[in-house]
């Protein structure tokens, strides 16, 4: 039986979802820029970098154009998003994943979050978790995207913890692919469930819970 010491979570798609304000952002920004845009192409963009996301938008553009101006145009459409996280409150924190963190806590499981949105202690503030994770880890402290296991290298340093003894938990390939690299062992939710490198295959996030205790193999 693995015993883990941490856990770290993505935050997008597994702690709370942003995925519809992303899309929004991203739809306003193609939309002015007259490039077409969709949801389909919007799942592309799951578990990457807003450079990274740009670039795969702007694939469908007739104009070429300058790092200064793409540089823009990925703040014009992270100033959209946040207006829309305003919206947030802890209304957006389902009671399964508060309950099951706050177990996680009392069974003495450390806890990180490790997730390449720059807007991420942002969106914690908003859901009601400001101050509740031992470590966090966002955009703004790593060189690297997933599928780079940065930000979980960094995130377990953070615990005091290696990277065998934490558990990940990522709703994105590329996430489950990043924990892999790095030697952690990943839980999959969602998307990722079907990932054939996730080590346990979520369909409840309560089932951490058996993870960790050892009920569940």
């Amino acid at each position: 039986m693995k015993h883990y010491q941490g856990i770290i979570f993505d935050l997008d798609g597994v702690i709370c979802h942003t995925d519809a304000y992303h899309y929004l952002a991203w739809k306003k920004l193609a939309d002015r820029l007259g490039v077409y845009f969709d949801k389909q192409i919007n799942n592309r963009l799951r578990g990457i970098s807003r450079m990274e996301s740009l670039d795969i938008i702007l694939e469908n553009s007739k104009n070429v154009y300058t790092d200064a101006e793409k540089h823009e145009f990925a703040e014009e459409k992270n100033e959209y998003y946040r207006q829309l996280l305003v919206q947030m409150s802890p209304a957006d924190l389902s009671a399964d994943v508060k309950n099951t963190l706050d177990i996680l806590r009392k069974i003495g499981c450390k806890l990180a979050i490790g997730s390449s949105s720059k807007n991420a202690r942002y969106i914690l503030e908003r859901i009601g978790l400001g101050h509740y994770f031992d470590a966090v880890v966002d955009g703004n402290e790593i060189q690297h995207s997933k599928p780079d296991p940065e930000v979980f290298l960094l995130a377990a340093q953070r615990l005091g913890i290696v990277s065998s003894s934490c558990l990940v938990v990522e709703d994105a390939a590329a996430g489950i692919e990043a924990a892999v690299r790095g030697g952690f062992d990943a839980a999959g939710l969602g998307d990722a469930r079907v990932s054939p490198f996730a080590k346990y295959h979520l369909i409840q996030f309560d089932e951490l819970i058996d993870i960790i205790t050892g009920n569940r193999k």
